[in-house]
Order: C-alpha cells, then structure tokens, then sequence
C-alpha cells in the first residue's frame, strides 16, 4: 500500500504540473515571462506619435525601444523610480510614464536594471512642467523693491534657458534667489498693473493674479467709501508705514485674547455697514451704498476676497480665529430697524446680534471664513511687512465656533463686510497674545 500511495503522490504531481503547464500554455499564452541577461537601448520616443525624442516632462509617457526589455526588472529617471506595467513590456518596446516627483540629484539618464541588478544607463532628460505661478507674497511691491512669487517647477539649468519674470511694460533684471516653489527678485523700474509671467525651459506660465490689482476694489480706505463711523464701533485710519495711503487697525495692545471660544474683544473689530440712516434708504453717498453696486457678486462662487495684512514679530497673532462675514441689509445695516429701502425691503438696522444666532436672528448660522494662520506654526506674523492674503469665498462656509453653517450665502449676502478676530472653538490656538493687524484694500476679484 505504502508503495502505490507514493507512485499515486508521484503521478498526482506529475499530473498538477502537466495541467499547469498545459493552461498556461493553453489559457495565457501572453503572460509575461521575465528574460534573463542585460538590456539594450536603441531610442526613447513619444508613446502616441513615436517621434524620437531627448526629453520629455514629468508625467508623459514615453517608449524605450531596444532589445531584451522584458529583463528590466526597475526603471529609474534620475533619482526617481518609475512604476513598471508588464502588460507594456515586449522584448523590443517598454511603455512608462515619467515620475511627477522632481529629482533630488539631476543626472539625465535612465537606468534600467535587471533582477541581477545588472544596469543600463542612458542618456534622456527630464523636464519639469511649465512653472506654475500661484501667488505672489505682497501684490502691490514697488518698482525697486524685493518680493516674492510662490507657486511650483521654477528652475533654470547653468548653460540652459534662463528663467525669466516678466511684468506688464517691464522684465525682471535682478533676481536673487530660485528654488522650486518659489522666486524671489527686485520688482523693476515701470512694470505696469497686470498679470505676471514666468519662463523656463518648459515653457511660460501667466499668474491668476493681478499685479496692482485694481479690479474689484471695495474699500481702500482712501477714496471715501468707508468713514470712520460706519459700524458698531469707530475705528479711526493711519497712513504710518502704510504703502497706499490709509489703512485699518485691529488691536491696540489693551486687550488679550483668551482663545477659547469665547473672545468677545472690541478692539478687534471693523464693520462696514451700507446705508446712512435714511427712510426709505437709497443707499447713496460714496460711503452708504452697499458693497453689491459697487462690485459684481454674481458668480460670486468664482471669485476671492482679497486684502493686504501686516503684523509685527513684536505682536505675533497666536489664537482665535479672524472671522470674516458678508452680510445683507436684512441681517444689518447703517441705520434704524425697520426701516425701508427704495426697494421696499425692510432694513435690519445696528446690531451684533446677526453674527451667531442671538435674539432675532436665532437660527441664522450666517456662513463666514475664518482665517486661522497661527494654526500652522503656532504663531503668525509678518515681520512688519506688507503680505497679500487671499479667501476664497467658496470658503466662506463656516459658523462662529468653527462648525459648518447652516446658512448660505446668495447674491444678496454682499451687503456689508464685517472683520472680527473673535469666538471660534474651545481650542482654538495659544491664549495670551495682543496682536496689532493692519489691513487694507479689500477687494473681490475673479479667481482667474
């Protein structure tokens, strides 16, 4: 018995095999069967046209033509692994897609190496994409001065094509520094309002944003939109250390933020209110009328709110969020309530009580942004200097205490603008700072 069980294991075994072999021959008979050796590599070509090529960018997908690919076991484009389909191997044609991750050490070449880790270099260069111009730290830098753009794949080789920066009328001539995310230079002599453009060997990428933008401007506290009084409590305008006349200041040092859901502090506050205390109120004067005649919030979705800031290091900002609120003339006004409008809507008139669901308003959950920059460092400031900040007011989609609002902003909502450093969570950043903030020229644009 013990002798026929081992020649039934034997030939059961015998069998499995043939059986396997017989499928794989019969079921897959373009599976994928590593070769052994080295591989050699003839040309690089587009995978879509077979146009030869020396270079290509980040993310194509190109054809390594040679013979015995099927023995490339990795693929690396510089010092960045590629990801290998065998379904996309043969003996003579390898298809990959080119890493999206930019290489820490740059040395034009491709290697494929084998599973005995023979390696085959070649000659190819890879080309970041065309730069991507996101942001630029003070929109309304001088002629002369040095600032910053923020964005991606900002490079130049030595002995290649130089990046370049160029402004409306005018092209950058001093550069200081490149890095991958970011550029810094001196603005130069006559560059006019517009958008920015930025030029590598990739090719040239335009800004979203405006230079000097003049687009959607709300208030800039100088061309008497906004008096001193136009809200709950008068906040009186400076021009030292400004860079385009006046501006407003939130915090004066005599107050302390506790940063813990219940700040309530007014000397970091700033409301513009529409409308002069008339019935019916038609909303005229240059500082009365409501934000919506002055800016088209229509496509409201599409568009950012803008404003420039400056903190000093000495006052750093460490806790309670900065809440930033659109409102209509039925939430509040600049004027007595219930009184009318030309257009027959009655008016909410002065009061706090729209900005988290108190007395009349119970239930309103207006939605708002809160800008909480501490929250990546611990601690914010610029340095005493002037930085553009941007809010999309797709954003604008929270309540006081950092929950989502139940309310919804429509194109009635940009009535009035109201700034507030105030309430938030019960843990919302460091208690104990003081900070001074200055900000101007808030304005609505376009995102793009």
């Amino acid at each position: 018995m013990k002798s026929i069980k081992t020649i039934s294991s034997v030939l059961g075994a015998a069998l499995l095999a043939s059986c396997i072999s017989s499928c794989d021959k019969l079921d897959y008979p373009d599976r994928f069967r590593q070769s052994e050796g080295v591989p050699v590599v003839y040309s690089v070509s587009y995978s879509a046209t077979g146009v030869y090529i020396e270079q290509a960018f980040m993310e194509e997908i190109v054809c390594i033509l040679g013979e015995n690919l099927r023995s490339v076991h990795n693929v690396w484009f510089n010092d960045q692994e590629a990801v290998l389909n065998t379904s996309y191997m043969t003996d003579n044609t390898l298809l990959v897609q080119i890493p999206k991750t930019m290489p820490v050490v740059e040395t034009d070449k491709i290697y494929l190496i084998t599973a005995a880790l023979d390696t085959v270099s070649y000659d190819f260069r890879v080309l970041p994409p065309a730069p991507r111009v996101s942001y630029m730290d003070f929109e309304y830098a001088e002629p002369g001065t040095v600032t910053t753009i923020r964005g991606n794949f900002f490079y130049e080789k030595e002995g290649g094509v130089p990046l370049t920066i160029e402004f409306p009328n005018a092209t950058v001539t001093d550069i200081k520094e490149i890095a991958l995310d970011h550029v810094t230079f001196t603005v130069p002599t006559g560059a006019l309002p517009g958008k920015v453009k930025v030029t590598t060997a990739s090719g040239t990428s335009a800004s979203d944003f405006m230079y000097k933008d003049n687009r959607g401007m709300l208030i800039d506290f100088d061309n008497g939109l906004y008096s001193i009084n136009k809200g709950w409590k008068p906040k009186e305008l400076s021009t030292v250390g400004g860079f385009s006349g006046n501006y407003v200041i939130l915090g004066d040092g005599s107050e302390t933020l506790d940063a813990d859901g219940s700040d309530w502090k007014e000397s970091f506050q700033w409301q513009y209110w529409a409308g002069n205390w008339a019935d019916p109120e038609p909303f005229e004067g240059i500082d009365g009328r409501r934000l919506l005649d002055i800016v088209d919030f229509s496509d409201y979705s599409s568009m950012v709110l803008k404003f420039e800031v400056n903190i000093s290091s000495e006052t750093p900002w460490t806790g309670t969020p900065m809440q930033i609120i659109f409102s209509s003339t039925a939430e509040v006004s600049n004027g007595a309530t219930g009184a009318k409008d030309i257009y027959g809507n009655t008016l909410a008139g002065c009061n706090n009580q729209y900005f988290h669901d108190d007395g009349d308003f119970a239930g309103l959950s207006l939605p708002r942004y809160l800008w909480e920059p501490w929250k990546t460092s611990g601690s914010y400031d610029t340095n005493g200097e002037w930085r553009t900040i941007t809010c999309p007011i797709s954003e604008f989609t929270k309540y006081w205490d950092g929950s989502n609002a139940s309310g919804k902003l429509t194109p009635e909502s940009f009535s009035n603008l109201e700034i507030f450093i105030s309430g938030g969570s019960s843990s919302c950043g460091t208690a104990g700072s003081s900070p001074i903030i200055k900000m101007d020229n808030f304005r609505a644009v376009p995102v793009r």
